[in-house]
């Protein structure tokens, strides 16, 4: 169904730092090249007939200062919006959950006619994320959360269909699905280690990752 390592090799990976209104925060970045168009992947990240297509439902007014709900998940407020033009494209919300606010920007790139770069940028203050969840998992909470939908957008622009949360549900119990978060738990425990971050501690934070996203019982 997946070819896990390709689909692991496809994606960058990076965390740096930078300041949100005077306050410390923490950059998650991730990158893929489609062989799709830009104004096809354009639609296929904006649409919510097409993003309930590779990773949930969505409600609200996807336009400019419009608001969201993704099913059982975040919601927000789109606070930017520029659609292809001259090769490019970006959009910027608010990412809301469980009271917190964090941001997210997805910046599209034609590479030639056919190919497009997807970036996608989750940016959070350091002291919005309790300290002991970030000591327990690191990055990897979110980041791999994140690979699973660029995963689900790979299929869909390939396809026409990703997974739905139901199959991701089942499909990470699988000896593939277990490669995959493997994979990208350990992909995200590189990425903090290259930020800086104590060997020791970002493999302990790749490893409990890995046991929440395949349902085990991450260790203190």
């Amino acid at each position: 169904m997946v070819d896990v390592q390709a689909q692991l090799s496809a994606v960058s990976r990076e965390i740096t730092g930078e300041e949100v209104d005077g306050h410390p925060a923490r950059v998650q970045t991730l990158a893929q090249t489609y062989p799709s168009p830009i104004d096809d992947v354009w639609d296929a990240v904006t649409s919510a007939a097409r993003i309930a297509r590779w990773f949930q439902p969505i409600s609200g007014d996807l336009v400019l200062g419009g608001r969201y709900q993704i099913e059982g998940n975040a919601g927000g407020e789109i606070q930017e919006c520029a659609p292809p033009a001259d090769g490019a494209a970006h959009f910027r919300a608010t990412w809301e959950y469980g009271g917190g606010v964090t941001w997210l920007t997805v910046r599209l790139t034609a590479e030639g006619e056919d190919a497009t770069r997807f970036e996608l940028e989750h940016v959070a203050r350091v002291d919005d994320v309790p300290a002991e969840f970030w000591d327990i998992y690191g990055p990897g909470a979110t980041g791999v959360g994140w690979d699973g939908g660029l995963l689900g957008l790979a299929l869909h622009l390939g396809s026409g269909d990703g997974i739905s949360p139901e199959q991701a549900e089942a499909w990470a119990f699988t000896d593939e699905g277990r490669a995959f978060y493997r994979g990208a738990a350990d992909a995200w425990g590189a990425a903090h280690a290259a930020d800086g971050a104590d060997a020791e501690a970002a493999a302990r934070g790749a490893e409990n990752t890995y046991a929440f996203y395949t349902g085990q019982t991450p260790s203190a």
